[in-house]
Order: structure tokens, then C-alpha cells, then sequence
């Protein structure tokens, strides 16, 4: 038989290869705001990320999604979800990385950068366990606000072991905490939360419904009900103490875009039993504590896509040739690779920066006031430049690229959900305005990050004086919110490579970014070192 297809020209499966030591940027940030210490812990995470096996699993779990089970075979209602048994596994491995426990446990300056570094790795392996986990690390923020729960919680909540058991927390080691805000009329607006809460002795009887509910298996999950003093926040546990599901009636699973493997449904409440958090009537104010951290994981979730698109695309173009050449020395092509990894390297900066502040916000009020904002604006801005560089990154790998057995496929349908997650754009744009508006020291302490930036480049100078000048009147009209935001976002990216990065990339991003080169990736000036800017991005060696 003649041979017709030897598989010739193909870039072929990565080898392995470490996610935290391949990357000199993330090493760098993670040693800029004192997360050294957790050296060995990130390099043993990134081995793991960066496997082949790690790969399948990722593969596995979003090719046979989750289901859901009703009732059981003898027609008793259960309201459970099944799911792949790689899902269980990764599940296992993520909480073994602590990715929701080392900014509480670690008990140290850089806790919160250390454990964005695993958020930032994880995300690069499979972003549907990062959603539980996310929400799990979170619910501390919101849990402070009532200490005895917190207490009787938090040894579980904060283990590293996985249990996916439907029981009662207290007869489980590890819990996993959700959160369900969104209700059909709402959407962000949780003013019109419409879900009902009465008294039932000491405890609470929700009834209503919400839209969104990610992970209906946690063994907590905090939600908002209307009370007579309005809309407050409740705990409520999947299972009651007896052994029995809580009211919590899955209507059907959400069919979604993206995040396939990850279970999101519609669910209704029939006298759910819940105990308040917080005071009541300052629901919105107690859960939004939670949330802004989900937001920070947004801003990290973004940055991990976009370095995981790039690098798949540097992969491909050093393996693949075209007109004699591997793609990779096409100037072209190097051109688009090297303008992609300078948005990818600017927004892992972004998102570590808000979590340093984060770090930092509770024995220093500039540091908290500053994570005020900057958290919001790096959501806001790695999630805005996400879907464009995926869907660039799978054009690199022309028609491979759109095939769904191909990762960059599945993270071109993941792209989009961290910016519809914890407030779409208008949204976050205006929470930045209002932040800077009414957080004390919060405009002083972003332009005091920005200052030691003044004086390298003309362009840079300029942008800087017109977020001074929109800092000492930010109840603009709303209208111009999301420029605002860019400009503030692009300030801080180009200050934050300034003093952290090599001088190449942060020239090539000034020049890109502020001086405006060109609005399609791929259109930097010819002068810049394309081929430095690529190697640094690179999975592997390049040369």
C-alpha cells in the first residue's frame, strides 16, 4: 500500500514542562510582592499543571460534562449532579495545592500573591475546578461577618483533602463553599432580589429561585433573601444536619459556553433552611466582600488564559513551517506572537499587583484603599482583552485551532466568562468610578503608584496627567466610565513593567499600548525586539 498520510508538519502534544519555572514573568512578580517564600510549593504546582496528564484530565472532564440526577432509580427526589471521574480527580489535586487556603493559612506577608501564583498556574489546567475553589477561598471574606459560623466552619473549608460525598458538613473533613446571587429580573441589579426569607426560630426558610447557581454540589453556599429590613445574607448548607437535601430543587443545568466541565444550574428554594450573615439588610455590603475577591480571580483567571493561548501558539509556530521556514521566524507571525505576550505578560502584572494590595489592605489603609480600585480595573481589563488574543492565538494555529480536540478550541469557549462573571464591564467600570469617588486615599494611593513611571516617555507622561486630572473629578459622566478604566488600567500596566520587567517589554508595550501603534495584534513597530519578546513567552526554548 502506498503511504498517503505520514503525519508530516504537525506541531504534535507539548512535552511536559513546568507552568511557574518556565515563566520568568510570573517568577518575577511573585518575588516583587513577597511571595518568594512559597518557591517550592509553586514549582511543584507547576509541574503538575504543565503534564501531559494533567492535559487529559482537563480534556475528560469537558468532554463528559456533568449530569444531572434528579431522583434516584426508586423516584425519591436527590437533586444531585454526576459527574466524569476526571473531574473528581482534579478536584483532588487543586485542593491539594491549597489554591483556596494559602492566603488564610499561610499566616505570612505575601500569602495572597503566593496563592494568585496557584490561581494563575490552575488556571492554565483546567478553569472549571478553579470556580469552586475560587468561591471556597472567597467565603472567608464574607464568613468574618459572623464569627460563630466562621469557627464552626473553617477547619473544613480550609483543609487541603477533597470530599465529594453528599453528607452533612459535619460529617465531612473538607467542604466546598458556592455562592447563588443572580435572579432572573435582576441580573447585577441585587436590589431586585426577589427570593424571600422568614423567620423559623433561630434559623431561616428562603423560597424563591436564582438564575445562576455555579457548583449546586457545594456542601455551603452563601445567597441573598429579602427580609423585612431588606435584602440580607444567609448561609445554608446543601444537606441538613439529618442526612436530608436542604430545599435546594435543581430546575435543569445550564448548557453554556464554556466552563463545560464545571456544573452551573437554575435552581428554586422551598423553605431552604439558612442562618443569617451579617446584619440584616446589609446583605449586598456582606456578600459583596466575597465578591470582590471572585473578582480578583476573575482579573487572574483572564491573565492565566492569555498566557495558556500564547504559549500554545509559540508552541505551534516553532513546530510548524510554512514557505521553507518554521512560522516562528516568519516576521509576521513573530510579530503577532510578540504583540500577544506583551498583553499576557501586562495583565498577569495587573492581576498580581491587585493581589498584592489585597495582601497588604489589612495592616496598611493606602494598600486597601488602593485594592479598592485596582481590583475592579484589572478585572475589568484582562477580561476585556482575553477573547480578543484567544481568538488570535487560535488563528495561529489556522484550522487545528478551530477543531474542539484542540485546547485552544476549549479556551476560545472559556475566553468570554470571566467578564460576565461577578458584573459584566459597565458594571465593574462604574464600581470603579464610585470606588474612587468614595474609598478615602484611594485616588492618592493609585497616582502614588504611578509617579516613580513619570519622566520615561512623552506619550506615557500624558496618559499619567489625564488620570491625575479624571482622579480629581471621578463622578464623571458615566458615559466615559470605560475609557476611564483603560486609561487607568493601561497607566498601571506600563508602570507596573516599568520597574518590574526587562526594559524590552516595557518599551514595546509603551510604544504599543499608550503610543498606539496598531489596533490588530501583530502590528508593533518593526524596530522592537520581536524574537526576545517571544522566547520569553515560549513553553519550551524556542531556539
Amino acid at each position: 500500500m502506498i503511504a498517503t498520510d505520514d503525519g508530516i508538519n504537525q506541531a504534535g502534544e507539548p512535552p511536559d514542562y513546568n507552568v511557574y519555572s518556565f515563566d520568568p514573568a510570573l517568577g518575577g512578580a511573585v518575588a516583587a510582592f513577597g511571595g518568594a517564600w512559597a518557591e517550592d510549593r509553586l514549582a511543584a504546582c507547576g509541574a503538575r499543571i504543565g503534564a501531559a496528564r494533567l492535559r487529559e484530565l482537563a480534556r475528560d472532564a469537558n468532554r463528559y460534562g456533568p449530569e444531572l440526577r434528579a431522583f434516584d432509580r426508586f423516584g425519591q427526589r436527590i437533586d444531585e449532579i454526576g459527574y466524569h471521574p476526571a473531574w473528581h480527580e482534579l478536584m483532588g489535586l487543586i485542593r491539594g495545592d491549597a489554591y483556596h487556603a494559602l492566603a488564610w493559612t499561610a499566616a505570612r506577608p505575601g500569602a495572597q500573591v503566593a496563592r494568585a501564583a496557584i490561581a494563575y498556574a490552575w488556571g492554565q489546567g483546567e478553569p472549571g475546578v478553579c470556580c469552586p475553589e475560587a468561591m471556597t477561598y472567597a467565603s472567608i471574606a464574607a464568613l468574618r461577618h459572623a464569627p460563630d459560623l466562621l469557627a464552626r466552619f473553617s477547619t473544613g473549608i480550609l483543609a487541603t483533602a477533597y470530599d465529594p460525598r453528599p453528607l452533612p458538613p459535619g460529617a465531612k473533613a473538607a467542604l466546598t463553599v458556592g455562592m447563588a446571587m443572580t435572579e432572573k429580573q435582576g441580573g447585577s441589579d441585587l436590589r431586585q432580589t426577589r427570593t424571600v426569607a422568614r423567620p423559623d426560630g433561630a434559623r431561616w426558610a428562603l423560597t424563591g429561585h436564582k438564575w445562576f447557581f455555579s457548583v449546586p454540589m457545594s456542601d455551603l453556599f452563601l445567597t441573598l433573601a429579602r427580609t423585612d429590613e431588606g435584602v440580607s445574607c444567609f448561609l445554608a448548607q446543601g444537606w441538613r444536619d439529618d442526612g436530608s437535601r436542604n430545599a435546594v430543587r435543581i430546575q435543569r443545568l445550564k448548557d453554556k459556553c464554556g466552563n463545560r466541565s464545571n456544573a452551573s444550574c437554575e435552581v428554586e428554594f422551598d423553605g431552604l433552611d439558612a442562618v443569617m450573615v451579617g446584619e440584616p439588610g446589609r446583605g449586598i455590603a456582606t456578600i459583596i466582600e466575597m465578591a470582590h475577591l471572585t473578582r480578583l480571580e476573575c482579573a487572574i483567571g483572564a491573565a492565566a488564559l492569555m498566557r495558556h493561548a500564547t504559549s500554545l501558539a509559540v508552541f505551534h509556530a516553532s513546530r510548524r513551517t510554512a514557505f521553507q521556514r518554521a512560522l516562528i521566524d516568519q516576521p509576521v507571525m513573530r510579530a503577532v506572537l510578540a504583540d500577544m505576550a506583551l498583553d499576557a505578560e501586562a495583565a498577569l502584572w495587573l492581576a498580581m499587583r491587585a493581589a498584592a494590595a489585597i495582601d497588604a489592605a489589612p495592616d496598611d489603609p493606602a494598600a486597601a484603599a488602593l485594592a479598592r480600585v485596582i481590583v475592579p480595573v484589572a478585572k475589568y481589563w484582562n477580561c476585556k482583552r482575553a477573547p480578543g488574543l484567544v481568538a488570535e492565538a487560535l488563528e495561529c494555529h489556522g484550522g487545528n485551532g478551530f477543531i474542539e480536540e484542540h485546547p485552544i478550541a476549549r479556551l476560545y469557549r472559556e475566553a468570554p466568562l470571566n467578564g460576565v462573571w461577578e458584573g459584566a464591564g459597565n458594571i465593574i467600570c462604574l464600581d470603579v468610578l464610585r470606588g474612587l469617588a468614595r474609598t478615602s486615599g484611594a485616588a492618592d494611593a493609585l497616582l502614588a503608584m504611578l509617579a516613580p513611571a513619570r519622566g520615561v516617555d512623552a506619550g506615557l507622561d500624558a496618559l499619567i496627567a489625564g488620570v491625575a486630572a479624571t482622579l480629581a473629578a471621578p463622578a464623571g459622566p458615566e458615559a466615559e466610565a470605560r475609557r476611564v478604566v483603560e486609561q487607568i488600567a493601561l497607566a498601571i500596566a506600563a508602570a507596573l513593567l516599568l520597574r518590574h520587567a526587562p526594559a524590552f517589554v516595557a518599551e514595546a508595550f509603551i510604544r504599543a499600548r499608550i503610543a498606539r501603534a496598531g489596533l490588530a495584534y501583530g502590528a508593533l513597530p518593526a524596530d522592537l525586539d520581536h524574537a526576545a519578546l517571544v522566547r520569553r513567552a515560549a513553553i519550551i526554548p524556542t531556539d
